[in-house]
């Protein structure tokens, strides 16, 4: 018997094969719903299976769209057998809580400490009761799931009750579920919603959000509505197959239905209802809570999908995590050797190798303000930073509004070093060097960043064989065309797409005879490889649209790197 006691976060009955890293993964973009293979290029399991394993790993990173991806497998019987952490996690966790609560399918989750992790590391098999988790002869009890003690209002009893309706309900069910295993002592007020729910993830995302809207679901606070799988006006003239189409277009019309405003981007805080400083919001999209917890100063925790509904329809959520002033605070410091020369494919690379760096603790960045930063360099860092981080935030000296609160006098002291910027665009830049498709917009492009492309391309040639696209939400390209930006974008030969991003384009808008993508997004870089099938090269906006007009991009670094 060990004697360390762990627990059950989520009981069940299963046994299987271990599998066991120490690096997160993120299951949308890391993992296939179709076989459950990891697709994540740069990830240690890439190319297994996880079906019907007993999965270990420290936590999850990544997307909030990893609920769906991990409810879909669960659904249709390729989910691992079992989940052991040995941190604390939501994504995942809330994915296998609404398969239990909404459709009856069980996996078990389980949070263990790193010392029995370790050990469990090292069994073949292993089996997972109500009561312990079994293998080589080592046996971990678990106590039980944590209860609901949580102080309700008498407006949350009430919905929990029932009284606002069954979608209300089920809704404060999950909630206050997630509350529980977060150690929540209450539920707080937020005063605005982002659902990253309507990205076609997998089927699971449709059978969740047409369950609820047919429930009467309406949210009860101002909800944005994050990117969508389809250009939702004009999919079926671009070709992309029903298939695919309907059920994708179906999906935001259901988030439309119960309410939620059609804005279809994943840059929300680019809109004029970004919130303030302080301001309490829950918002998913990793990119999204990144940039408004750090740079906005507002405060939200990372979200899963269907939560970020759930706290729509009730407009509370757990008191947990960065809501609270303690849970903000830097844990470490990191000094940041910056290159001098850099241009701004310097910031995605800093915002990876932090992640890298910082996994599962929120640092403070020093170093950073003889960059000057734009609100665009700052956009890509926290997108980048939030595909190897799993934590919601970062502070960076003389430059995030909570820098300055941090006590650092005491916090262990990191570098970033040239070498492991070096080493980052390495992982993030490799393939032949011709390339057929320029991607901008991951996360959405700003109009700045729109303005920069178009004044990179002004005059010059679009190579006849280069495809070139700009993903930005219908509030951006609004303004793109209202200044004339547009029609030069236009003239230059860029597609310019609404509603959809890079994350979740598929053929035929994305070009099926391309071998080669330049991208300016770390985030793209990261993942593109695993969901396009594709090389992926990372560049600056000039040299991005350096490939547009040539048709290659060097291999080697850049100067600044060298």
């Amino acid at each position: 018997m060990f004697p360390e006691r762990c627990l059950s976060i989520l009981p069940g009955e299963a046994e299987g094969a271990v599998l066991v890293t120490d690096e997160p993964l993120s299951f949308w973009g890391g993992v296939s719903p179709d076989d459950a293979r990891v697709i994540d290029v740069h990830h240690s399991l890439h190319g297994l299976c996880l079906s019907g394993s007993v999965l270990l790993m420290p936590s999850s990173r990544g997307s909030c769209s990893g609920s769906g991806v991990f409810l879909d497998l669960i659904l249709n019987g390729r989910a691992p057998a079992a989940l052991i952490f040995s941190g604390s996690e939501d994504v995942l966790t809330l994915g296998a809580l609404v398969a239990a609560m909404m459709f009856a399918h069980s996996v078990p989750v389980v949070r263990v400490t790193p010392s029995v992790f370790q050990s469990l590391s090292t069994c073949r098999n292993l089996r997972v009761t109500q009561e312990a988790v079994e293998g080589n002869g080592i046996t971990v009890p678990l106590d039980p799931p944590p209860t609901s003690g949580i102080a309700l209002t008498e407006a949350d009893r009430a919905m929990l009750s029932g009284e606002a309706g069954p979608s209300v309900q089920q809704a404060m069910q999950i909630i206050c579920a997630m509350a529980a295993q977060q150690g929540a002592p209450r539920l707080v007020d937020v005063t605005q919603a982002h659902v990253d729910g309507c990205i076609y993830a997998s089927p699971a995302n449709l059978t969740f959000a047409e369950r609820m809207a047919d429930l009467g679901a309406r949210v009860r606070i101002p909800t944005t509505l994050n990117a969508i799988s389809v250009d939702h006006e004009n999919w079926r003239a671009q070709e992309v197959p029903a298939a695919f189409g309907v059920p994708a277009a179906r999906l935001a019309d259901a988030y439309v239905r119960m309410g939620c405003r059609p804005t279809y981007t994943c840059s929300p805080y680019l809109l004029p209802t970004a919130p303030k400083f302080g301001e309490m919001i829950a918002w998913a999209e990793s990119n999204a809570v990144i940039f408004a917890n750090s740079i906005l100063g507002a405060r939200s925790p990372k979200h899963p999908d269907f939560l970020d509904l759930c706290i729509a329809l009730t407009g509370r959520a757990p008191f947990s995590g960065v809501y609270l002033h303690q849970n903000r605070r830097a844990h470490f410091v990191v000094d940041v050797e910056l290159p001098a020369g850099a241009d701004d494919a310097l910031w995605p690379l800093i915002g990876y190798a932090a992640g890298q760096i910082a996994p599962d603790r929120i640092p403070l960045l020093r170093g950073l303000a003889p960059g000057t930063p734009s609100v665009d360099d700052l956009k890509a860092l926290c997108a980048a930073f939030g595909t190897t981080s799993a934590v919601p935030m970062l502070h960076i000296e003389g430059i995030t509004p909570e820098a300055a609160s941090q006590v650092v006098r005491d916090l262990p002291q990191k570098t970033l070093t040239r070498a492991q910027l070096a080493a980052a665009w390495d992982q993030l830049s490799s393939g032949p060097e011709r390339i057929d498709l320029v991607a901008i917009g991951s996360p959405h492009a700003s109009l700045d960043e729109c303005r920069a492309f178009a004044s990179a391309l002004a005059r010059r040639k679009r190579h006849a064989d280069v495809s070139v696209i700009i993903t930005a939400g219908r509030h951006v390209i609004a303004e793109v065309e209202r200044d004339g930006t547009l029609a030069q974008l236009a003239s230059a030969g860029v597609n310019v797409f609404p509603d959809l991003c890079w994350c979740s384009i598929s053929e035929p808008l994305f070009p099926p005879k391309v071998r080669t993508v330049m991208t300016n997004s770390g985030k793209y870089a990261h993942y593109g490889p695993g969901l396009s099938g594709r090389h992926v090269r990372l560049g600056s906006i000039a040299q991005c649209a350096d490939a547009v007009v040539t048709g290659r991009a060097p291999a080697h670094r850049p100067a600044w790197l060298a």
